[in-house]
């Protein structure tokens, strides 16, 4: 009778010894788990499939900066069509998959929150040229060379995810202590330098740095003291827009490093998350609800977006020439 008891217990009861313990909630804890994950994974693919037809579909969308937030919309859509499910599934009280779906599961979620962070770092440079240097902006920031940058941002953060996860792909299960855990091992000061500490101080540099130049032209505007051009280090009066765009942005870099931080400072600490701990699981969902909330922001901040939002809900958008609608 104990030996069946203890057999329940294990993921894989044949194992005995080798077999990793169940780690068993409340059924009700657990349920409200699955559907609170699953509805901001729907939450998070709808309202960025959204975002991506709406700059894909429509013209005059189809600028340096959009472009930008085109490529952060395709890989928060992936964090909520792939990654947050996958996540779930790393929940359960066993890891049924096997070791090489296990190491799998985790190549997505480096590549999508490394592009995160690059694709952020490419958003704090392109509004700091904007505002700083706006008499160059047309011919420094062109739609080739953001067409181009996206396609180095995508392709450093698929190597960068298999270089990182490299042992974890040759020799799946390697670090796993028993049969029924997905564990992987990256070497977390490399993690930490590369996809935080480094982007982080340069998305930081830029916007200080841009927000000094805003407030000075903001404030030059209002006093009528520079009617044509501000001169501020070298610097051009920057339009209007341009100033309004730099805070939008500044917003979604804020709630990015918001999501962001309390993980990478964890590391940073020198404290260790226990897998699959509840704190762990908190902080990792923390960080791919950023994905959830940057559609929401332009939702609120960017009028463009509740226009293409109502004309797509309303199928206005299967209309010949609809492409061509004004939604600025």
């Amino acid at each position: 009778m104990m030996e069946t008891v203890e057999g329940a217990e294990l993921c894989f009861p044949q194992l005995l010894n080798t077999s990793c313990k169940k780690h068993t909630q409340p059924h009700s804890e657990a349920m409200l788990t699955y559907i609170l994950l699953s509805s901001i994974s729907l939450l998070t693919a709808a309202l960025n499939l959204l975002v991506l037809i709406s700059i894909s579909h429509f013209r005059q969308l189809h600028t340096p900066t959009n472009l930008l937030l085109l490529s952060l919309a395709v890989s928060d859509f992936l964090v909520g069509l792939l990654v947050m499910p996958f996540q779930i599934l790393l929940t359960e009280p066993c890891w049924l998959l096997g070791d090489l779906v296990c190491s799998l599961c985790y190549i997505l979620p480096f590549i999508t929150v490394c592009a995160s962070v690059v694709n952020m770092v490419l958003i704090s440079v392109d509004r700091y040229v904007a505002i700083c240097d706006p008499l160059h902006y047309s011919t420094r920031v062109t739609p080739r060379r953001i067409q181009v940058c996206v396609l180095l941002c995508w392709v450093y953060s698929i190597f960068y995810s298999f270089l990182l996860l490299h042992d974890n792909l040759i020799q799946p299960g390697m670090y796993r202590s028993c049969y029924g855990e997905c564990v992987i091992h990256i070497i977390g000061t490399v993690d930490l330098v590369l996809n935080f500490i480094i982007p982080i101080s340069a998305i930081i540099i830029l916007y200080v740095r841009v927000f000094v130049v805003a407030v000075s032209q903001a404030r030059a505007m209002r006093s009528h003291t520079a009617a044509v051009t501000l001169k501020l280090s070298g610097t051009a009066t920057a339009k209007k827009s341009e100033v309004k765009a730099a805070r939008t942005l500044g917003v979604i870099v804020s709630v990015f490093l918001m999501c962001y931080c309390p993980y990478y400072g964890v590391s940073l600490s020198g404290h260790n998350l226990t897998i699959g701990s509840a704190t762990e699981v908190f902080m990792i969902f923390l960080v791919y609800f950023n994905s959830c909330l940057n559609p929401v922001i332009y939702a609120f901040l960017y009028p463009w977006f509740r226009k293409s939002v109502k004309l797509i809900v309303t199928l206005k958008i299967l209309q010949p020439h609809s492409c061509e609608v004004s939604v600025l």
